[in-house]
């Protein structure tokens, strides 16, 4: 059922983290969104995905290059009849993110996502948002147990936050639902101009929060907690109960798992 509030903003990072992207490299395309799964570009299907959830507006494009976007035709055509808009992409993940979000008006709820998130599906849109809305917290992040992802793909190797109530992997999936909440992306930032730096990482996340983390002593609540504070927000997240949110294209080895997952359910 469509909520009585006003409906998500959606941001879609689609820009490339780097030049030569291996993904891009691999499938022969200028840029990673565009790289087809099973016969359809990822971006366009995380578009599919928004069409099919229920409380979502018109997405804003924040990438790729308006030359790479005309290379393909269905994409090109979204764009010129307004069922998506489009922004220039900045450096980095983080600066496209802030930018994305200073264009929009404070007092409405943005979801981000990004273009390599292939498996979205509205059953998984629909659940975060609807979380999110009840979390309370003025910024919010899906993320799954490692233990369902594991045990749906096996030898998957997904980047895991170990904690000491068990593991966890991030969504591609992140709510900002209060104009204090948009301080987030500042935040990311200012951790991201930093990270060939770690110790001044370190130094703008917490030392006693790093070091809690190195002994195996922080749970997700402590650590929430500690971002709350370190932000001035109230920090939370969403755990998504599907093992696909959490398994995004960064790498070729993610492209073939992809086409594996869609190929099973697509013969089921």
């Amino acid at each position: 059922m469509m909520s009585a509030k006003p409906p998500f903003f959606v941001v879609i990072l689609a820009g490339d983290r780097e030049p030569n992207d291996p993904v891009a490299l691999h499938t022969g395309v200028s840029c990673k969104a565009l790289t087809p799964v099973s016969g359809r570009a990822m971006v366009l299907r995380v578009l599919d995905a928004l069409e099919g959830a229920h409380d979502v507006s018109t997405p804003i494009l924040v990438g790729p290059s308006m030359t790479a976007v005309e290379e393909n035709a269905e994409l090109a055509e979204r764009l010129r009849s307004n069922q998506a808009q489009w922004m220039a992409p900045q450096e980095t993940p983080s600066t496209s993110a802030f930018n994305a979000l200073q264009s929009l008006p404070e007092e409405v709820p943005v979801l981000l996502t990004t273009a390599d998130h292939a498996l979205l599906s509205p059953e998984m849109l629909d659940h975060f948002c609807s979380k999110a809305r009840e979390s309370g917290c003025d910024v919010v992040a899906g993320v799954a147990r490692h233990e369902l992802i594991a045990e749906a793909f096996p030898g998957s190797k997904r980047t895991v936050t170990k904690l000491n109530d068990g593991g966890y992997c991030g969504c591609n999936l992140f709510a900002f639902l209060t104009p204090q909440g948009r301080k987030a992306a500042d935040f990311w930032r200012k951790v991201e101009k930093e990270r060939k730096k770690p110790l001044r990482v370190i130094k703008i996340i917490g030392w006693t929060t790093v070091l809690r983390y190195l002994l195996g002593r922080l749970s997700l609540e402590q650590a929430l907690s500690q971002l709350s504070k370190k932000m001035h927000l109230k920090v939370g997240v969403v755990r998504m109960p599907f093992p696909e949110a959490a398994v995004d294209v960064d790498k070729v080895e993610d492209l073939i798992l992809v086409e594996s997952i869609l190929a099973k359910k697509q013969s089921g």
